[in-house]
């Protein structure tokens, strides 16, 4: 069997093919409808004139159609692109351009935007209309349900490990960026985090299907939620590739903004092992939803789920142990991106680990600006270097892909910007972003640092902080920061709590609050929102 991800779950059809394979707000499909459904529109992306690398996005919020569609693009062979559902005209356009994209699956309430692109995007050959009972049709789409109707499904094909996989980045360095990689090396990388967390070891891909039936006969099936959204890789890598490498049922949530009620309802109601998140963005709300039905009389029943999963941003000690409070999950804290994963840390009521301390990826490296590979408990700090199934680079965009993806003693590593310090006993403390980091009076402060000790303050909800030019200090550290309701305290009393818990040239000079701090829908910091709001305040 080829290391291909539509090969490997054409092959589980026939071994589980009545289980769920996908759920979504009361619309079921079993793994050997999903096949079929994504097999029929295999055969309508092929009639368009879509190939083996041919690229086509997915402009879609949480749904099945976002994982059928996906399917039916490895089935041929194509390259599925993500698409923010949050882009505007000018942003949709780009990616459509810079992906060279020839198909658009889109969800009718978003057509608006679709629609005044559409004279300027020549290369899409089908654009394909999702109903989510939402606004006006397009004219010139196929609505979605009629192309799967009107076509019969594509026979299996010999596939390629070497086949491509594509996932966009999220633009908080740039524009987005494609990243580039062979389907089977990131589905191997893949597979040694889905199967030994489950006590499987790492099989080899002839055994999975065996392996699969046997998870089903012994216990029903793993299941997970994806609480974050799909078009970003945290959603689709850790909330539906790795569950579906195991057979398991993905169920996403029917709000397009995340409600932390629906997602422990919805735990409830599926019996869902395996939830993945986005820090404490997503963490916090959770824990006030289950404060809320406990004091209602209604507490929710947890105990279904084994692991709660993160990454990409901090998700800190003190949420963590509040959650083991309600029920001994085993927590994951994956420090990854787009570009590659570099460290994990695993928590238990019995091992609480620092806030940012990760217990280094086998081939992760952390170098200094010169390449030479930082000492373990010399507290330098270099940039984090991810090994192993490194990317191909990024698409149409070769200067950038030197830079980021390089070879250092003959070994290739991407440096997706993350710096941190090795410490001693070989962990990793994540500092921050490299291209986040505030330079104020010849010191370097990594945001994520100050964010999390400005948290600690019990009336914080949430907290971003940016530098802001400054003629003294070249930068000046200022924080925006939102509070629980009814609070009364205001910003110097929260810059007073933060003496002698971090540093004083890393206090905040000025803390900002707002009614609520904003962020992308798959909780990572919005930056440039934070610094208008600073700029705004001091003009």
């Amino acid at each position: 069997m080829e290391m291909h991800y539509a090969t490997l779950w054409e092959a589980l059809v026939d071994r589980i093919g009545d289980r769920d394979a996908v759920v979504h707000a009361g619309v079921r499909r079993t793994w050997s409808e999903y096949e079929g459904r994504a097999a029929r529109l295999s055969s309508a992306l092929a009639e368009a004139g879509l190939g083996r690398d041919s690229k086509f996005g997915l402009y879609l919020y949480n749904g099945i159609e976002y994982l059928e569609s996906q399917f039916a693009g490895m089935k041929l062979r194509s390259v599925p692109i993500n698409v923010n559902y949050r882009y505007l005209d000018d942003e949709l356009l780009y990616l459509l351009d810079n992906s060279d994209s020839e198909a658009l699956v889109f969800h009718k309430s978003l057509g608006d935007r679709v629609a005044r692109v559409m004279e300027r995007a020549p290369k899409v050959k089908l654009w394909i209309e999702v109903d989510d009972g939402e606004g006006e049709s397009v004219p010139g789409a196929v609505a979605y349900e009629s192309l799967i109707d009107a076509h019969a499904p594509a026979k299996p094909t010999n596939r390629s490990a070497d086949d491509l996989y594509m996932l966009y980045t999220g633009g908080t360095t740039g524009m987005p960026k494609g990243v580039m990689y062979d389907i089977g090396g990131m589905m191997q990388g893949l597979m040694g985090a889905a199967f030994p967390i489950l006590g499987l070891g790492l099989p080899q891909i002839d055994e999975v299907p065996d392996l699969v039936e046997k998870l089903h006969e012994e216990g029903g099936g793993p299941s997970a939620i994806p609480a974050c959204p799909l078009m970003h890789g945290t959603g689709m890598w850790l909330g539906a590739l790795i569950p579906h490498l195991v057979g398991a049922k993905v169920v996403t949530l029917a709000s397009r903004s995340f409600d932390a009620h629906e997602l422990w309802q919805t735990v409830q109601a599926e019996a869902v092992s395996q939830v993945v998140i986005v820090g404490d963005a997503f963490a916090k709300p959770m824990l006030r939803a289950l404060d809320e039905a406990k004091a209602r009389g209604d507490a929710y029943d947890v105990s279904s789920i084994r692991f709660l999963m993160s990454s990409g941003v901090m998700w800190t000690s003190e949420v963590k142990k509040q959650l083991l409070d309600w029920h001994d999950f085993l927590l994951i804290d994956a420090m990854g991106s787009t570009e590659g994963t570099m460290g994990t840390q695993i928590t238990t009521r019995g091992n609480i680990g620092e806030t940012a301390r990760f217990a280094m990826s086998p081939n992760t490296k952390v170098f200094s600006e010169d390449d030479r590979e930082i000492v373990p408990g010399s507290g330098e700090s270099g940039m984090v270097a991810a090994g192993g199934s490194v990317p191909r680079g990024y698409y149409k965009d070769e200067a950038k892909s030197k830079a980021t993806f390089r070879t250092i003693n003959g070994v290739r590593y991407s440096f997706p910007g993350d710096w941190a310090i090795v410490e001693a006993d070989g962990s990793l403390t994540l500092l921050g972003r490299g291209s986040n980091c505030i330079n104020t009076a010849g010191e370097k402060v990594y945001p994520e640092e100050v964010e999390e000790a400005v948290k600690l303050h019990p009336d914080v909800v949430d907290c971003l902080v940016v530098g802001v030019e400054d003629e003294k200090f070249g930068q000046r550290v200022t924080a925006v920061a939102s509070l629980r309701a009814g609070s009364e305290t205001d910003g110097e009393a929260i810059r007073e709590s933060l003496r002698g818990k971090i540093a004083a040239f890393k206090l905040p000079k000025q803390v900002f609050l707002v009614e609520k701090v904003e962020r992308a829908p798959n909780g990572k910091a919005d930056y440039v929102w934070a610094r208008e709001v600073v700029e705004k305040a001091l003009a």
